[in-house]
């Protein structure tokens, strides 16, 4: 197959961008990128896409996610964060079923496909929301998924006692270390390799130091990546403390630290943190939307990309952002940065596209194979269609795509190869479907909380 008459942002090592580009696919590889007069007279009988007026970017990769809470979009907002998280959040995912583990799932993964992720890391799958339907809705939907089973001992979470999980959502080493290890025997390198099964550890507090170190040394041994929410919140910092620890020395104290690990949020740092990040190869996955609707702060990127640390982008779940829609975080990561600083020329829009691309790779250890257009990489990659007035006219491709693109803008996904939406519509799940039993099941989930009245807002409805 072969895509032609695309601007294409290639992300490969000089940061090329092809006007009048093609990508010719074999397979679920790519196999030339080019101008696509040359492509068309080296492949004349290759079935052709005209994507005239699109950019092709690589698929975008977010480094956080909870496909769980996209049934409870909009069932929190506004509220302080032991309010949203013990009284709402954690009420309502602990009255799961498997069933709605999997209608949480293929939403998610609907709405992700359709503005542009290829690629994603579940953050925390517990037990309850049934693991084995998590991997299915990625094999069916084609999509790339880093799937992060919990890792817990422990209820609790920090030092407050008033942060405590419902009990639906507590496990034990048994189920969740043990388990894990079952899924990752399972379902690791399925989907011709779309799957990969994470260690989703939860937030110091809720692990103990024996099962951290019992679980980052199997890490080791078997490479199985880690990845983990940190210093999220000030209660966190406060947290490592009382431990007479900053975040990364705690981290480093229990084995967490290391090339395969992304550490979520981040946003309570010093600067022997950052340094430590750094020496130790850690990735960070930035949050900006989620950090900024819960009031946690703003994670100090440009001090770890100075530093050299690697920054990918997530979104983080939907009762904390509202999106899956990880264009949009770009916008906010390309801007929030400098609103803090009073710098406009920090993260600019080149590197957020690294962050949503390569770096995002680089964090799930993938670079070899997706996070940019190269020959030899798979063929991950999506058109974003500019023939539009909000999106005319442009003199940068990527400052058009960070600053002005949304999901709504996508017009066509390819993952390992395939079609995976088309003229901005699915082609391996029924949209609407998805979302009507999206929308049956997390009605249900919240009547079976008895959350019903809480969740409809502040204003009367009648």
């Amino acid at each position: 197959m072969l895509y032609t008459h695309a601007t294409i942002i290639t992300v490969n090592s000089s940061r090329e961008i092809i006007l009048d580009g093609a990508i010719l696919v074999q397979d679920n590889l790519i196999a030339a990128v080019d101008k696509t007069d040359a492509l068309t007279k080296l492949h004349p009988s290759e079935v052709v896409v005209n994507l005239e007026g699109r950019i092709i970017i690589p698929g975008l990769i977010s480094t956080h996610m909870h496909t769980a809470q996209t049934l409870l979009r909009g069932a929190a907002d506004d509220l302080e964060l032991v309010s949203w998280l013990c009284e709402r959040i954690w009420v309502l995912q602990g009255n799961f079923t498997h069933e709605d583990g999997y209608a949480a799932a293929r939403i998610s993964i609907a709405e992700m496909l359709l503005t542009g992720t290829t690629c994603f890391l579940e953050s925390m799958f517990a037990d309850r929301y049934g693991f084995d339907g998590l991997c299915r809705a990625v094999e069916e939907s084609g999509i790339r998924g880093c799937l992060g089973k919990i890792v817990m001992d422990s209820g609790k979470y920090a030092g407050d006692p008033k942060w405590a999980m419902h009990p639906g959502l507590v496990e034990n080493r048994e189920m969740s270390l043990l388990g894990a290890l079952d899924m990752h025997k399972k379902w690791d390198k399925a989907a011709n390799d779309r799957i990969r099964v994470w260690f989703g550890a939860r937030t110091p507090g809720g692990v103990s130091d024996a099962l951290y170190k019992e679980m980052t040394s199997i890490s080791k041994t078997q490479g199985i990546p880690i990845t983990m929410h940190c210093a999220e919140v000030a209660a966190d910092r406060a947290f490592f403390k009382t431990l007479s620890h900053t975040p990364m020395s705690y981290c480093d104290s229990v084995g967490l630290l290391g090339p395969n690990t992304v550490l979520v949020h981040m946003v309570h740092l010093d600067d022997s943190d950052i340094a430590k990040l750094a020496e130790t190869k850690t990735h960070v996955a930035h949050c900006p939307t989620s950090n900024s609707k819960l009031a946690s702060g703003i994670c100090r990127v440009p001090e770890l990309l100075d530093s050299g640390v690697n920054v990918g982008l997530g979104t983080d779940g939907a009762p904390c952002n509202n999106t899956n829609d990880l264009l949009q975080e770009m916008k906010l990561a390309g801007i929030i940065h400098k609103a803090k600083s009073y710098d406009p020329t920090l993260v600019p829009a080149e590197t957020v596209m690294e962050m949503a691309t390569i770096n995002g790779a680089k964090a799930l250890g993938l670079d070899d194979s997706i996070g940019s257009l190269e020959v030899g990489k798979k063929a991950d990659f999506v058109a974003i269609d500019m023939r539009y007035v909000h999106l005319q006219p442009y003199y940068s491709p990527v400052s058009a795509v960070v600053y002005c693109a949304t999901g709504k803008d996508v017009d066509m996904v390819v993952v390992d190869g395939k079609i995976v939406v088309k003229s901005g519509k699915l082609t391996t799940m029924d949209e609407e479907e998805v979302w009507k039993e999206g929308e049956k099941r997390g009605h249900e989930v919240v009547k079976r909380a008895r959350l019903t009245e809480k969740v409809k807002g502040r204003w009367p409805i009648r």
